[in-house]
């Protein structure tokens, strides 16, 4: 396994920002690290990187314990942070040959080139890194993390600035990335998780509330139905809201609705149905998206101790 992750747990006073995580993640993996403001994202993304120590528990890159042998780790690790730390006097090719001076890369302007030209800088190389947009400082951010051709790629808010068509290409690169590398990458678009990750790893004021593909997290493994239901007759919306399991009620037109449960509770409904002496014509599920998955997950954790605002 590239990343192995064992009770991880962070500790800020008397306050917890990670709470005894623990996954794996090997090539392959392109690994959603995903939840609220707060959740311990971050932290976790930092310790990996062995940027700040755990309290407690452990993780290791590629085999190396990130607190014993932090050098080695970060050899193994290319990290774009969310607040995208660049040299904004310097020009993008003579940046990025500094930075492959740092991490002793061989043929140093061959590999500059190289990751000019795979993320898509070849017109802005010569241009000051103060004068590109965000969406090309990111760019730049990316290439720097791959110059030395690290094993594990962890990145915070990578497409954080890009437009639509940059969008696209980033992602397409980053899908092709996880088919050698090991990425964890954390975003808040749920429509960018479904496009490049095969996995997703959900957190909640510092627990880990899912870890599973997202196909599975889809398929209602969390115990969620949606169902859209089209009743004969006329049906009054609250009396729908009385069915064991029942959360949320959304109308849809003439006597159709669509109906958020806890579980699957197609029975209930039947029974409803007969107990109002109406008929269903037509009754069919619908497929969890992640958003509402999210949601549901880091609302249902609501009750927990606080945790740590930082993230």
């Amino acid at each position: 396994m590239s990343v192995i992750v064992s009770g991880l747990t962070k500790i800020y006073g008397e306050q917890r920002a990670v709470d005894q995580i623990s996954f794996e993640a090997k090539p392959g993996d392109v690994l959603g690290f995903l939840g609220p403001n707060g959740a311990g994202k971050s932290t976790t993304m930092k310790i990996i990187c062995g940027y700040i120590p755990p309290s407690e528990g452990s993780a290791t890159v590629c085999g190396f314990d990130v607190e014993a042998n932090s050098l080695e780790t970060k050899k193994q690790i290319g990290y774009l942070p969310e607040n995208n730390p660049l040299y904004t006097e310097m020009y993008v090719k003579e940046f990025l040959l500094f930075v492959a001076g740092l991490n002793n890369v061989k043929n140093k302007s061959a590999r500059a080139e190289e990751m000019i030209s795979l993320v898509g800088l070849q017109n802005e190389k010569r241009k000051k890194i103060g004068a590109l947009s965000r969406g090309y400082r990111q760019r730049v951010g990316l290439a720097q993390a791959l110059l030395h051709d690290p094993k594990v790629l962890i990145m915070d808010e990578p497409t954080s600035g890009l437009d639509p068509n940059q969008l696209v290409e980033i992602r397409q690169l980053i899908k092709q990335l996880g088919k050698e590398k090991t990425v964890i990458l954390s975003t808040h678009i749920m429509q960018e998780v479904e496009a490049i990750c095969n996995r997703v790893i959900i957190i909640s004021k510092g627990k880990m509330v899912a870890n599973d593909s997202i196909e599975n997290l889809q398929t209602q493994k969390h115990d969620r139905s949606i169902i859209r239901v089209v009743f004969k007759n006329v049906v009054e919306q609250g009396l729908l809201l009385k069915i064991s399991g029942v959360k949320k009620v959304i109308p849809l037109g003439e006597n159709s609705f669509t109906i958020h449960s806890s579980f699957n509770n197609e029975e209930e409904i039947f029974q409803f149905a007969v107990q109002q002496k109406n008929i269903i014509t037509s009754m069919q599920h619908e497929q969890t998206g992640l958003e509402e998955i999210f949601r549901t997950l880091t609302t249902d954790t609501s009750d927990s101790k606080p945790q740590s605002p930082n993230s």
